[in-house]
């Protein structure tokens, strides 16, 4: 697949997760009144937000450049690690306990804004940096899938009253 064309369907379908979920957190709007869980939504927003971001960013920087994406992969990377690391403490606090899948989380955002600032990195693997880039990508919205499994199964704290 053309790495143009990942990125269109990547973003889009980042967006739509993002829509999906507020969906869901629409209907169960007691997640929101403990901040702590309040965190652990926003933690599964960001996730599927800001890697669309990146996949749109992506998409203006093909036009023969790379510093659109670089920069602002790094940028968006560099927001998506000060605020999983904020968030951090709230997460074992909750019943969803999602600490380590934060942990994923964070990893791969400084490896998203290193590969921004080195995108030489991924020959070490035989791909573009944009093509590295992708790969963490993808994982950063598996990670969020696993934040959104967390809560999917953890016993609710308490039920809208």
């Amino acid at each position: 697949m053309d790495v143009s064309t990942f990125y269109a369907l990547f973003s889009t379908t980042c967006l739509a997760l993002v829509g999906f979920w507020w969906g869901v957190v629409q209907a169960n709007s007691h997640w929101l009144r403990d901040p702590d869980r309040r965190s652990a939504v926003g933690g599964v927003y960001l996730s599927f937000l800001l890697p669309g971001l990146m996949g749109m960013f992506a998409q203006v920087g093909f036009a023969g450049t790379t510093a659109v994406w670089r920069v602002s992969f790094v940028v968006v990377a560099g927001v998506g690690l000060v605020t999983t690391l904020r968030a951090l403490p709230h997460s074992r606090r909750t019943d969803v306990d999602d600490t380590r899948t934060r942990w994923v989380a964070i990893v791969l955002y400084a490896l998203v804004a290193l590969v921004g600032v080195v995108p030489e990195l991924g020959h070490l693997f035989d791909l573009e940096g944009i093509q590295s880039e992708a790969i963490l990508l993808i994982l950063l919205v598996v990670a969020g899938h696993g934040m959104v499994w967390r809560f999917m199964t953890s016993d609710p704290m308490s039920q809208a009253d």
